[in-house]
């Protein structure tokens, strides 16, 4: 009946939450008990200040041990990268490689900018990709990640570059959408 597909529906959207943010395993049967004392309004064995507390606490340890992993694999990645043929290493941690040198002029901080891009994870995985919706970009360069701020005034115009970014110049500790987690390296083709 209706109920009954509602109640599923919840329990799988709350489940999809939970999984998402790093919550893999609960004991179905407290968490029953708990979601029928609120639902039914009767006394519960934490209050919801206790319960919050909880949560908050495990969602945040999830988090910084994720992060670590994030940031040692990403940390490895750039130290095996700027050993390869043509990767230049800046001061700043940005790792950069020409595939096509324009003769165009560079932009500044402050210029507007209109590029293609494909950004992908350290595994490949492509999170964002100009090319692949076939249109350019245009942005003030100032208000983008700082990777693409150091990085793309170093491009004259009609240039291609690939950009291999350390997460503290790219997303930093709280990353972005679903698929940038918090300290993650980025590889952008601009």
């Amino acid at each position: 009946d209706k109920m009954d597909t509602l109640s599923y529906s919840i329990g799988v959207l709350f489940a999809s939450s939970l999984k998402q943010q790093g919550i893999e395993k609960v004991n179905a049967d407290d968490l029953a008990q708990a979601f029928d004392a609120v639902m039914k309004g009767n006394p519960t064995k934490l209050s919801r200040e206790q319960a919050t507390q909880i949560y908050t606490k495990t969602l945040n340890e999830l988090s910084q041990k994720a992060g670590s992993a994030a940031k040692e694999e990403g940390e490895r990645f750039l130290e095996e990268n700027k050993k390869r043929e043509g990767v230049v290493t800046l001061p700043s941690g940005l790792q950069y490689q020409v595939l096509k040198m324009g003769d165009g002029e560079k932009p500044k901080a402050s210029s507007k900018v209109k590029t293609h891009y494909h950004g992908t994870l350290i595994n490949g995985k492509v999170f964002d990709s100009s090319v692949d919706r076939g249109e350019p970009i245009s942005f003030p360069l100032n208000g983008v990640i700082k990777g693409w701020q150091e990085g793309l005034q170093l491009m004259p115009v009609g240039s291609k570059f690939r950009f291999f970014i350390p997460y503290y110049l790219a997303y930093g500790e709280r990353g972005a959408g679903a698929d940038i987690k918090p300290y993650s390296a980025l590889v952008f083709e601009v």
